[in-house]
């Protein structure tokens, strides 16, 4: 039976969600000053270079890592590579409503992947669970109103959104079971710094390609430097930092749940960037989604 839910970890597993929520109001403002892979290439730059002064030993010629560099190469192809670039060019063919009601498909990822991949049993309150969190999700993106959902039409951008929520999956639970050297685990920038080390190799083939085919997109300024300082700190560092920890102290599935925060988080800060109101759908879908995260984790 998995043990009881910490408020600690499910603090950590928020604010997560809240970081990436940020992510994806500031990457939707960015769009016209670079493009998707640049931006996540930049990103994780800046990210890698912050981290630097607190993970330098993991570069050097005798680290632990190089040995192990075939998992390391999959954990920063899924979780720095992927997932966010897919994110970022979802956007520019899709509306965020539909990239977010997607991406609320997480949770049921979460349940399939660990129980095909790995023979994780999947138990009916788990699947409670996730049909409250989808809910409470699919409350929020229709505005309360069914005819909202009725009305969506998906679009290429969907599927990039698709394929980024399996990677993401798929990362969350290999980050769970990976067997990595101790010192590197056991030391959370030095772990990062590691994932960070292929990302990176990954992110800026992904770039090149863009460039190859005429896409990228560079304007320097203000603006841009400090969207990518946020998202390098924020949704970056810290918000892998407390990703990681969350998915340490409970598991995978549970933390899948907590993923679906992020719409709920995206319409709360839309208030304070983007001038909008609140309404009564949004206190709905927050308590489903919570209902789901609790149903889910109890013993």
């Amino acid at each position: 039976m998995n043990a009881p839910l910490k408020p600690s970890t499910a603090a950590m597993l928020s604010l997560a969600p809240a970081l990436w929520a940020g992510n994806a109001i500031v990457g939707r403002l960015a769009q016209d000053l670079i493009s998707p892979f640049a931006l996540n290439f930049f990103r994780w730059g800046i990210a890698f270079v912050l981290l630097l002064p607190l993970a330098w030993h993991v570069l050097r010629k005798d680290s632990p890592i190089w040995p192990m560099w075939r998992q390391f190469m999959l954990l920063g192809l899924l979780g720095i590579g992927c997932y966010n670039a897919l994110l970022y060019l979802a956007l520019k063919t899709s509306t965020p409503l539909n990239v977010t009601l997607v991406g609320s498909s997480m949770p049921v990822w979460m349940l399939a992947i660990g129980s095909l991949c790995w023979g994780i049993p999947v138990n009916r309150k788990q699947i409670a669970g996730a049909v409250l969190s989808v809910l409470g999700v699919v409350v929020v993106l229709s505005r309360g109103d069914l005819q909202t959902l009725l009305n969506l039409h998906f679009v290429a951008g969907d599927l990039f959104m698709v394929l980024a929520t399996i990677a993401w999956a798929f990362y969350t639970w290999l980050l769970s079971r990976s067997t990595g050297p101790q010192e590197v685990k056991s030391h959370w920038a030095s772990f990062l710094m590691a994932q960070m080390v292929f990302g990176l190799l990954w992110s800026g083939l992904f770039m090149g390609g863009e460039a190859a085919l005429g896409g990228f997109r560079f304007v320097m300024g203000w603006p841009l430097l400090a969207t990518l300082l946020f998202i390098a700190i924020g949704p970056a560092i810290l918000a892998y930092r407390f990703w990681g920890l969350g998915v340490q102290r409970s598991t995978p599935a549970i933390a899948g749940f907590f993923g679906n925060l992020i719409p709920i988080f995206t319409a709360l800060l839309s208030v304070a960037v983007l001038g909008e109101s609140p309404h009564i759908y949004h206190g709905v879908a927050f308590a489903l989604i919570v209902a789901g995260i609790v149903v889910s984790s109890r013993r």
